[in-house]
């Protein structure tokens, strides 16, 4: 990435601004929300994510990343990427509730399993008959008997272990059109880990213009061995 692009930036910044702030609000007020503040949320939604005012209207204001992947480019036939939203797919048909398939992994998982598979066999001569599994269903049911009513948060326990060693600094790479895993998620997480104030320097934030997989972009591989090297140098002085 030939330097930062100001007018992409400071667009985030506009949209961070309304996500934590009149549109948080608008969430909690829930039905208690008067028509006007309703209809300047879906005017701003409609700005920033691109779905129309019906379409937004008939999810409360509340957007699924699945079904949006589905409903953004249905006019076109197309869905986009989870991990990548710069991606597009073709479903079968453009009528379905939620994408058959996220492009943004197809297009890389032959790629990743080709590259792990020659890893292990050639260079740390590792044999197995066992096939590698790339995001494999069969590791499913999860089991959440220990998160009854409530959701899996592994938070606090990063906030544990940087408290008891507070040596431990943590390097988040975050890209914009990463849906899996939302810039703006990672921000929300670290801001309430309950870190005491004396090491929430411990936490570095790198932004990258791409998605989950950033260094699948050449540009921005680039920028994440420069970030990595700082951070390094840093920590390891």
């Amino acid at each position: 990435m030939g330097g930062i692009d100001t007018e992409f930036e400071a667009f985030i910044d506009e949209v961070r601004a309304f996500a934590t702030g009149d549109y948080t609000v608008a969430l909690m007020q829930g039905s208690g929300i008067t028509a006007d503040q309703r209809a300047n949320i879906v005017q701003q939604l409609t700005k920033y994510t691109g779905l129309t005012p019906e379409y937004l209207e008939r999810t409360d204001i509340r957007i699924n990343i699945a079904r949006f992947c589905k409903e953004l480019l249905r006019d076109e036939k197309r869905t986009i990427g989870r991990f990548d939203s710069r991606y597009k797919g073709i479903d079968r048909d453009s009528a379905g509730e939620t994408y058959e398939y996220d492009p943004s992994s197809a297009v890389v998982q032959g790629a990743y399993t080709a590259a792990l598979n020659a890893y292990v066999r050639d260079e740390l001569e590792f044999a197995s008959d066992l096939p590698y599994e790339i995001l494999s269903r069969r590791v499913h049911p999860w089991d959440y008997s220990d998160h009854q009513n409530e959701y899996v948060n592994v938070a606090d326990t990063l906030r544990a272990a940087m408290t008891m060693n507070p040596a431990l600094k943590v390097f988040v790479a975050n890209g914009y059109y990463d849906l899996a895993t939302p810039f703006l998620a990672s921000e929300y997480t670290f801001s309430h880990l309950g870190l005491d104030e004396s090491l929430q320097d411990n936490i570095t934030m790198a932004y990258y213009q791409a998605g989950h997989m950033m260094y699948i972009d050449q540009a921005e591989l680039r920028k994440m061995k420069d970030d990595m090297d700082a951070f390094l140098d840093d920590v390891l002085p």
